[in-house]
């Protein structure tokens, strides 16, 4: 009999508290509570990393070598395990070539469908190609120049693993005694070994000929093509219809071999050119048989960049105008350069950049060639050097340096002067021209890549293909003959139904071609979570975190029924959630807490929603049933009365309608997935702003102006990424308490004696810290083929620090014991240290009393790292005329958290400050001062401003899918009067 229940005993991981509990299977199970509460160490660090280690420790030894190694959880037992699968927020991918159709396997199956049923067109004529017949070869290579050498060969392994030694055998039977392997011509009687796990390519040489001179005899001339055509016969014999000619050209080096495809098959029939028979691969922007050769298949080319290296034309030479030259020393070499080829081209460094002459800014920018310049230069020595250059200009010279440096260092901080340029061969296409004129039903691969999910699922069944093959009812006349339906019958049915999946999913408005790297971490979930759904699998365990995250109200009703039909095909479905709607429909409900960090760890309750919401001690049955709630307002904020106004904004799908956003007050900028929210804040306001404001340089997106800048003197994204990628990274160092805590403990007395400075009580360089673990307080043991074990160091007991330095006490603690406290702890125990003292009352302004100073980052939620970065910017002093930017911070957030947030938001624009926030939760929609709801649909359908105002005038606009859900959640409070000034604006 099949157990029902997942039965989790003694589960001990980061802060749970030795927990048990059960799990029913084949349900949909909800994990909530308070950010930091042990939801994910739960559900990823327990439960998921056990079905992971079990299925890896299942497979061989060779197998584990190419996987991933987990460390085992600290847990006693779990039973009913069933194999796990992890669909979390990180990125779909970091890979540049990695795009929504890869990901999502559609684009695979396209290349299938083209090479199958795809008619190719000539690049010249537009013309169908026509096959080319043996004597048309024969003809073409003796045109060719005399005294051209050439090889012909025949193909008979193209892109294949294996260590062939078969073909070598039968080439030798053959009576053949040379071969190409993998690019080099070697003799087949030596020994030739090839790694069998590799891609290889293998050609037989048939024959060797050169062309004869113009003129030669009649009798030589009949004998060579007698030979030739002889040769070439056998080469479309044995290479099934593929020969290949290797040419060099009279007077060229003896490695100047180009080679000339000839095939049976296809021909261009107005220049004469063969291609090769459509195959998936040449449909691939990752494989050189398809990609563009400028842009090796990535659509665009890392340049330097004018505007990032003349940042601000205002000003001079003299004061940075040539940013990449600004940064080095004012004695130095780059510096006296300069200052030699202005003198020499008499170029003023004293006049803004904008003012120069386009002629003497293109002399410096692009060079003077050959032209040679005299050089004064004296080096820090003080010794003079006189000499000659050519000058190569700005551009050339920082190419050449990133070209040739050896440097990280230098490479990185070159690149901070280069950005992403479109292709101007394939014009981001990817794809050479040769596969773009492949078609089906008059498009190619890249303009259906280009379609957006739902315009593509359009073209689908616009093919007129039902899932059984036969001729569907479509406007006009069809598209594909009988045949090409018969062979497309089975691809289109796996592209419709994963095309499908991703609507049913919200993601409708992201187009195929989409890098996969500029995805939301929800974005990058759901089209997992679509290709799950796709795989029809039974009997997983399937573990998603927060899958709501980005999506908009309207969308939540797709999700859910979703994730109830992974339930219904027999899986277990476990989500960390916090989202009221998908925990009403959840079959049981495990409610974390009481607390976070260190105070939670705990199971409050578990059970249905009934259950939940009728338990005393829940706080999410407390949200839930309405006995809690966050309050609106007792008024909305008038602002300090000055705008910025984004005028012209048109980056992705922005329409470039004009955006004013009030300043001194919390402005919050709603709409529905891809209606070009994070476009217009994150892109064109906050990358602008924090070029003009900060002195950043960063690639903003397009946009006319933005004015009213003035009222502003900088700009702060606080986001949910790591607040450090290391173990030594932690809360005391990012907030600034760190410093302030070595220098009390560098001035007590028993530290002055020793002669100890503030240096010593690091753990980052040498000195003080534990020399065993350097700093870390743990070793890491690598294990032949199991996780690697961190155990605590043996010198330092886990203190990071060694025997000297921790004899140095403050009221009776080392620099250790005071890491090892909470933030409240620390408030009472340095609450007469005004440094210290302010920076802990912020942490527990934000929630984070329950994090210890010196936790790891790693270890540490983005919601608690985000709320990090908001507490630094609160204990710094206000100004009054900053402006935060924040995209989505309710991710991971529970109810509780969400109005700790709030309450943080408002504090920050009760300063004077601006606060806009990119945010789908209701909750705080409904407390902002001013929305600006984008929309009205996502994609091509969005980009415009549908509404502004208070939140009251939102729910007004007819258009807004955010009024529609927010008017129900204002009837719940009253408001002391709107703005009076928003309005709901049309659709254009």
């Amino acid at each position: 009999m099949a157990q029902e229940n997942i039965v989790v005993r003694g589960a001990r991981m980061h802060n749970l508290k030795n927990i048990s509990v059960e799990i029913p299977r084949d349900k949909m199970v909800v994990i909530t509570g308070l950010s930091g509460s042990g939801k994910s160490s739960l559900a990823f660090d327990t439960i998921f990393a056990e079905g992971q280690r079990r299925y890896v420790e299942s497979l061989s030894a060779y197998a584990r070598q190419f996987l991933g190694q987990m460390e085992k959880p600290d847990v006693d037992q779990i039973e009913g395990l069933s194999p796990a699968v992890s669909i979390d927020q990180k990125g779909a991918s970091h890979n540049p070539r990695s795009t929504v159709g890869t990901v999502t396997e559609i684009y695979d199956y396209l290349r299938l469908m083209f090479a199958r049923i795809g008619v190719q067109y000539s690049p010249v004529t537009g013309q169908p190609l026509v096959s080319q017949s043996a004597e048309q070869i024969v003809d073409q290579i003796a045109a060719l120049p005399a005294g051209t050498r050439l090889q012909l060969l025949a193909p008979v392994i193209k892109d294949k693993k294996g260590h062939h030694q078969g073909v070598f055998d039968d080439v030798r039977k053959e009576g053949f005694v040379r071969v190409r392997v993998n690019g080099q011509v070697r003799d087949v009687n030596e020994e030739i070994e090839l790694d069998r796990y590799k891609i290889h390519n293998i050609e037989i040489v048939v024959d060797r000929l050169v062309v004869p001179a113009e003129g030669a005899a009649t009798e030589e001339t009949k004998s060579f093509l007698t030979r030739l055509t002889d040769s070439v016969e056998t080469s479309l014999k044995l290479g099934d219809g593929f020969c290949v000619v290797m040419a060099q050209a009279p007077g060229e080096g003896k490695d100047a071999w180009r080679d000339i495809l000839f095939s049976e098959k296809k021909v261009d029939p107005a220049t004469g050119k063969s291609y090769p028979d459509l195959e998936p691969r040449l449909f691939s922007f990752n494989s050189p048989d398809g990609a563009c050769p400028e842009c090796q298949g990535l659509g665009s080319k890392r340049e330097f960049d004018p505007a990032l290296i003349i940042p601000n034309p205002e000003l001079s030479i003299d004061e940075g105008a040539i940013a990449p030259l600004a940064s080095s020393d004012e004695d130095g070499y780059y510096t006296q350069l300069m200052g030699n080829i202005c003198r020499h081209y008499k170029v003023p460094m004293d006049v803004p950049w904008r003012q120069i002459p386009r002629a003497a800014r293109e002399v410096l920018l692009n060079g003077t060639g050959e032209e040679r310049v005299k050089m004064v230069y004296k080096n820090r020595a003080g010794i003079q050097h006189n000499y000659e250059i050519t000058w190569e200009g700005v551009f050339k010279n920082l190419a050449r340096r990133y070209r040739d440096s050896s440097s990280d260092y230098v490479r990185n901080k070159l690149e901070e002067y280069m950005s992403h340029r479109l292709c101007p061969t394939c014009q981001g296409k990817r794809l050479k021209d040769d596969v773009l004129c492949v078609r089906v039903a008059g498009k190619n691969i890249a303009e259906v890549g280009e379609l957006s999910i739902g315009k593509a699922l359009e073209w689908v069944n616009g093919l007129g293909i039902d899932d059984a093959g036969k001729r569907a009812r479509v406007a006009g006349a069809p598209v594909l003959n009988e045949r090409e339906r018969k062979i497309a019958r089975q691809i289109v049915k796996e592209i419709r139904a994963r095309l499908q999946f991703m609507v049913d999913v919200g993601l409708d408005y992201l187009n195929l071609s989409r890098a996969a790297m500029t995805l939301s971490g929800g974005e990058s979930q759901r089209i997992r979570l679509a290709t799950q759904v796709g795989s029809q699998l039974m009997g997983v365990l399937y573990v998603l975190d927060e899958p709501s995250i980005g999506l908009h109200q309207r969308d939540q009703a797709r999700l859910i029924t979703t994730l109830l039909r992974m339930r219904d095909l027999g899986n277990t479905v476990l989500v960390v959630e916090h989202d009221d709607d998908t925990m009403k429909a959840s079959d049981w409900i495990i409610d974390m807490g009481p607390g976070a960090g260190e105070h939670g760890g705990n199971v409050v309750a578990a059970g249905t929603v009934q259950d939940i919401m009728k338990h005393p001690s829940s706080i999410t049955g407390q949200y839930l049933s309405g006995r809690r709630r966050i309050e609106l307002p007792a008024a909305r904020r008038p602002g300090n009365g000055k705008w910025l106004t984004v005028r012209g904004a048109r980056e992705n799908n922005l329409k470039g309608d004009e955006v004013r956003i009030p300043l001194g007050r919390f402005v919050v900028v709603t709409g529905v997935s891809g209606s070009g929210k994070s476009s217009l804040i994150v892109e064109c306001l906050y990358k602008s702003l924090a070029n003009s404001l900060n002195g950043s340089l960063e690639k903003a997106g397009q946009l006319e102006a933005i004015d009213g800048l003035e009222a502003l003197d900088k700009i702060i994204n606080i986001d949910q990424q790591p607040i450090g990628r290391t173990p030594r990274s932690n809360p005391a160092t990012y907030t600034g308490l760190w410093t302030p805590l070595r220098d009390l403990f560098a001035e007590l007395p028993e530290a002055k004696m020793r002669g100890y400075k503030s240096g010593r009580f690091s753990f980052n360089v040498k000195g003080g810290r534990c020399e065993a673990c350097e700093g870390q307080g743990v070793l890491q043991i690598q294990m032949q083929f199991m996780p690697d074990i961190y155990v605590t160091c043996d010198v330092c007991k886990g203190s990071r620090f060694n025997r000297e330095t921790l004899q140095i006490k403050y009221k009776g603690k080392n620099i250790h014991e005071i890491l090892e406290m909470t933030v409240s702890e620390a408030q009472e125990f340095f609450k007469d240290i005004p440094p210290l003292a302010r920076k802990l009352d912020t942490l527990t302004e934000v929630g984070l009393s329950y994090i210890r100073l010196g936790q790891p980052a790693t270890t540490l939620s983005g919601g608690e790292a985000q709320r990090i970065k908001l507490s630094r910017e609160l204990s710094k002093r206000a100004t009054g005329r900053t402006i935060y930017v924040l995209d989505e911070p309710s991710v991971g957030l529970h109810h509780e958290d969400v109005r700790k947030l709030i309450q943080v938001l408002h504090k920050l624009v009760d300063d004077g400050n601006t606060v806009v926030v990119i945010e789908h939760h209701l909750d705080i929609i409904k407390v902002a001062d001013w929305i600006i709801d984008m929309g009205p649909e996502g994609g091509d359908g969005g980009g415009r401003v549908v509404a502004e105002g208070a939140p009251e005038d939102i729910v007004k606009a007819a258009d807004s899918h955010t009024g529609h859900y927010l008017q129900p959640v204002l009837q719940t409070g009253q408001i002391n009067g709107t703005s009076g000034k928003g309005k709901p604006r049309k659709r254009a």
